[in-house]
């Protein structure tokens, strides 16, 4: 049954014998007649699916002759590319994708992610043999089986990175379908989870700088530009740095008509980016919407964190949360720079990482240990336990903060047992990726672990919190596979990031973009713990606060105090504290479950 296509976001359900899809679609290619569930000809087979595929058009020209198509969207194209070639018709999807499709004739579910990760997808195997899957996890709280437990060894991870990392989920039992990974189900077999993609390249070690300069920007161009279909208004959020100029720079001379572009800015000091998106707003002649706000920090916080299924501790979640909600006032569509830091190197923490040689093994405890003996805040401390790791220990510090109290962490003794060593963790992704350079290996650690885990889960859960689609055309698979083909000498040179990315886009955008300083997306964390947020730090010295399950109350208290003293700015482990504690709450009054189209709006 389909619900009336009147409705602003249209449902549908198909039921079977052994099978039950559901979805709630935001409409964006063939409004009127793509509502889902799609099926075959027959109805055999039958396909829910959150995303966008970018090649639809190409693969319906192929397709047409064997095939009879009822709809215009991009959906059915799965559907019909699945009966002509099977599971491999994964190879051939260009987009962002989370699905299921239920093959009737043999009885057999099959789940796909696209290769970067760019869209969700949960999994639950039931007792007694079931399966049940989601793009949100809060779903699978309307289960009366399902039982929530809190999975320890998750929560470590969480307290570490800040979010928690494929393939485990919150919630014992669960699981997140990896990036490039497809799972296959019959009744009576457990789940097969399978690889079709990984984004690991030999490297091109011969290819000429100016061939790569020409192919990149052809790449680029070819990239921003399947990703502007849509029959709903479509524009780009523009912060004024490399990465969003360049896809503002390549829509502006695609479209006919002036792009849309929105900006968020705080007014406080050092963290307002409006001023330089809109000088590039006007090189590029956007039509550009900002707003530079105070926020009301405090009324944010609890929808924010409803609005994540699982602790999710990027404080950065919070402007890209009211950019979301001011592009919505406007379009239904927002491209997104993201990805080019983690494709090219643009994070200042491999260089970091590189700049210091690690010592010969033999010395490293030994360093450690005279580190872990200094005091909390001594000078040279950090420097000594830094220096006692490896090279995975040196980058694992620079994306997870530690979990023993005595590096600085705040974790329970048995929590920091349960987690174990962050780098022991990352080793089989290094691993997988040991036949280059190590500032390549990084970059291709981060495109598995940060950029789903992090910054993609940031950007669809705010957008969709506001019913916006957020698309990135960085992460285009031809473009990525190129780009982590090339050898880092073109991505690292003079002490810097993005040498070949930034010759390649120089023709396309403002010349100021190309000398400006890197600037975060952040916002003033320490100023607001000292202010409209203090009264959720001291709400930690409570005793009875959930989150003391999996963290230190002394801990906890020294890191207030010397926060709220000023001697040191805790803030960043403060707000993954907080968010463990509030998601918890949440989680214990049944508020995670609450099914709403806007958890954030206050």
């Amino acid at each position: 049954r389909i619900v009336r296509a009147a409705q602003p976001f249209p449902e549908g359900h198909f039921v079977a014998p052994g099978v039950a899809l559901g979805m709630r679609r935001l409409s964006i290619i063939d409004v009127a007649g793509g509502h889902q569930p799609i099926g075959n000809e027959d109805g055999a087979i039958q396909l829910v699916f959150n995303g966008e595929i970018y090649n639809h058009h190409d693969l319906r020209r192929r397709l047409e002759p064997q095939h009879r198509f009822r709809t215009r969207s991009d959906t059915e194209t799965i559907v019909h590319g699945y009966e002509e070639y099977g599971d491999r018709v994964l190879d051939r999807l260009r987009g962002m994708f989370g699905f299921a499709l239920w093959d009737g004739n043999r009885a057999r579910l099959l789940l796909a992610r696209d290769r970067l990760g760019i869209k969700p997808l949960y999994y639950w195997s039931m007792p007694g043999g079931g399966l049940a899957f989601c793009s949100e996890l809060r779903s699978l709280l309307a289960l009366p089986q399902f039982r929530p437990t809190v999975d320890p060894e998750a929560v470590a991870r969480y307290l570490g990175f800040g979010y928690v990392p494929e393939p485990r989920a919150i919630l014992q039992g669960v699981h997140k379908l990896p990036p490039g990974h497809v799972l296959t189900w019959q009744r009576g077999q457990a789940p097969m989870v399978t690889r079709y993609w990984t984004p690991v390249r030999p490297e091109a070690s011969t290819i000429d700088e100016e061939e790569a300069v020409v192919e990149l920007r052809r790449l680029l161009q070819e990239a921003v530009s399947c990703h502007l279909e849509s029959e709903v208004p479509l524009g780009a959020f523009l912060s004024g740095g490399l990465d969003s100029s360049t896809v503002v720079a390549i829509m502006a001379g695609a479209l006919s008509r002036r792009v849309q572009t929105f900006t968020i800015g705080f007014d406080e000091g050092g963290y307002n980016e409006a001023p330089a998106a809109a000088e590039v707003a006007g090189a590029l002649g956007t039509d550009h919407t900002e707003l530079v706000v105070r926020p009301d920090a405090d009324a944010l916080v609890e929808g924010l964190v409803a609005a994540f299924d699982e602790p999710f501790a990027d404080s950065s979640a919070i402007p890209t949360y009211l950019v979301a909600q001011l592009a919505r006032t406007r379009v239904t569509v927002a491209l997104s720079g993201d990805g080019g830091d983690e494709l090219f190197g643009g994070y200042t923490r491999y260089l970091q990482t590189l700049r210091r040689r690690p010592l010969p093994a033999m010395a490293r405890p030994w360093l450690r240990g005279l580190g872990r003996l200094a005091p909390h805040g001594a000078p040279g401390r950090n420097y000594l336990i830094d220096m006692g790791r490896p090279w995975e220990g040196r980058y694992a510090a620079t994306v997870a903060q530690p979990l023993a109290p005595v590096e600085g962490g705040v974790a329970r003794p048995d929590l920091v047992h349960a987690a174990g060593p962050f780098e022991s963790w990352l080793a089989p992704r290094f691993d997988a990726a040991r036949s280059r350079d190590f500032a390549t290996r990084m970059t291709l650690v981060d495109l598995e672990t940060y950029l789903p885990g992090d910054i993609l889960t940031k950007v669809d859960r705010t957008t969709m919190a506001v019913s916006l689609e957020a698309r990135v055309p960085l992460l285009d698979h031809p473009l990525v596979e190129f780009a982590v083909s090339l050898p880092a000498r073109l991505k690292f040179r003079e002490g810097h990031g993005k040498h070949i990315f930034r010759r390649a886009i120089a023709p396309l955008i403002p010349a100021s973009v190309l000398t400006r300083p890197k600037q975060g997306f952040a916002v003033p964390l320490d100023r607001w713990f000292r202010g409209p947020l203090r009264h959720r730090l001291e709400s930690l010295r409570l005793p009875s606060r959930p989150a003391y399950q999996f963290v230190s109350p002394p801990e906890v208290g020294r890191l207030i105090e010397e926060h709220l003293k000023g001697r040191r700015d805790h803030s960043h482990a403060l707000w993954r504290i907080l968010v463990l504690d509030l998601w918890l709450t949440h989680l214990g009054d049944g508020r995670l479950a609450r099914p709403t189209s806007n958890p954030l709006r206050s």
